[in-house]
């Protein structure tokens, strides 16, 4: 384990040098809001109103949790999540440990081409296996940015990205605000029938995403590097909080704002359970420049989060089987299925949905893990999850994995 020469900061520890040290945990919110919550939460918003507001506010309190850990964990390691599991997993356990674990980056690759396709096929008009073809190639520039500029400067872009996607999410809210009455009693958990719990699983998987699990660890240790001095870690663990805070604070309200506004502006529209009709739906009450500025936070969507997801893929394949295929290679990869899917003519809302569902079932994998390692004195020293925070760990993880096995018996059974 390399040590750090990053100089000692214990001097520095107020809020504005914590400012500065803040980055990764946006590039990991993009996970949060990429076009898998667009078609979840939207759906969600449109067929069942207000219903499952809940369900955004605690899968993003658990996100907040599951991101700080992760961070700390490469933070106070010096190594990811995978690569923890790299050393820990015998050979056959730690393939089929990859193996899962990358049909799951897979589900999320193609939701987030998917996306852009359809934003670009609301904006210009363009086929659905053209526009998937753009976003990939778009993704790369993205990802040759982050080899050549370094990781300061892809973080910059992916900031920008994300307050492109903010303003094409909310904007709608100011011209048709939610029924505040309605919004609160939403709080409120419950669920109307099989497909409202299908949903919650979609949205669930598509908040408290895998991939971004993995990923995190990877991003705050090579933001941050090693330092063999606790105090160092300690700072640098202290403006993780902030970083995470803030980040998964603005992931949360773009993700609420998507259900609020099919909510109030989409409900009863025949067509609203497709994005491309929700567009349209948007486009006639709202205007057609609000329109506009929704496929732009679509396409913002899409094209940051594929390029974070195949990020996260080579993060997955590094650390547990340590082989290295070049980013580029790797885009060019996994666009293969996304583009094979656009190419059949399969309904993208639809793909997105059941992407999210997948993902949903892939959380497990990777958040039992991470709460055993942060949990462990021995791997973390000084840095080891509190008590409360232990406990808050294994709650999120215990309702994740119940809501899966209620949506497996409710599917099995086909009652409603």
């Amino acid at each position: 384990m390399a040590v750090s020469t990053i100089p000692d900061r214990r001097a520095s520890t107020g809020k504005w040098s914590r400012l500065l040290l803040m980055g990764p945990a946006f590039v990991a919110a993009i996970a949060y809001v990429d076009p898998g919550n667009v078609a979840a939460n939207l759906t969600a918003g449109a067929n069942y109103g207000y219903l499952l507001v809940w369900v955004l506010v605690v899968a993003n309190a658990m996100a907040v949790l599951v991101q700080y850990q992760s961070a700390k964990l490469g933070l106070a390691t010096g190594m990811s999540l995978p690569e923890i599991l790299g050393k820990r997993l015998r050979t056959g356990r730690r393939r089929l440990y990859w193996l899962q674990a990358e049909v799951v980056a897979g589900a999320t690759d193609m939701a987030e081409v998917i996306g852009g396709a359809v934003a670009l096929n609301l904006l210009f008009g363009l086929p659905l296996l053209a526009g998937g073809v753009i976003i990939g190639l778009a993704s790369m520039l993205l990802l040759v940015l982050q080899s050549a500029r370094g990781q300061k400067s892809f973080e910059i872009a992916i900031l920008v990205l994300l307050g492109v996607i903010a303003v094409g999410f909310v904007s709608g809210l100011f011209v048709n605000p939610p029924d505040a009455g309605s919004a609160l009693a939403g709080l409120v958990p419950r669920f109307e029938g099989t497909d409202t719990v299908l949903l919650a699983a979609s949205m669930l998987g598509a908040t408290v995403m895998p991939h971004a699990i993995y990923l995190h660890s990877a991003l705050a240790r090579d933001r941050h590097g090693y330092s063999e001095d606790p105090a160092v870690r300690s700072h640098f663990i202290r403006a993780t909080r902030v970083d995470v805070g803030s980040a998964l604070a603005l992931a949360g309200v773009v993700n609420i704002a998507m259900l609020l506004l099919a909510a109030s502006s989409l409900r009863g529209i025949e067509g609203t359970d497709t994005i491309a009709g929700a567009h349209a739906a948007v486009t006639l009450a709202l205007g057609p420049a609000i329109g506009v500025v929704f496929a732009v936070g679509l396409l913002a969507s899409g094209l940051a989060s594929t390029s974070v997801g195949c990020y996260a893929g080579a993060t997955i394949m590094g650390g547990l089987l340590k082989v290295r295929i070049p980013l580029l290679a790797r885009r060019v990869i996994t666009l293969v299925p996304a583009l094979a899917i656009l190419g059949a003519g399969v309904e993208p809302t639809l793909a997105l949905v059941l992407s999210q569902v997948l993902l949903s079932f892939g959380i497990p994998f990777a958040l039992i893990p991470l709460i055993r390692l942060t949990g462990n004195r021995k791997v973390m020293g000084i840095h080891t999850d509190s008590v409360a925070l232990k406990i808050a760990g294994w709650t999120s993880a215990t309702l994740i994995v119940g809501l899966n096995c209620v949506l497996i018996t409710l599917t099995i059974a086909g009652r409603s």
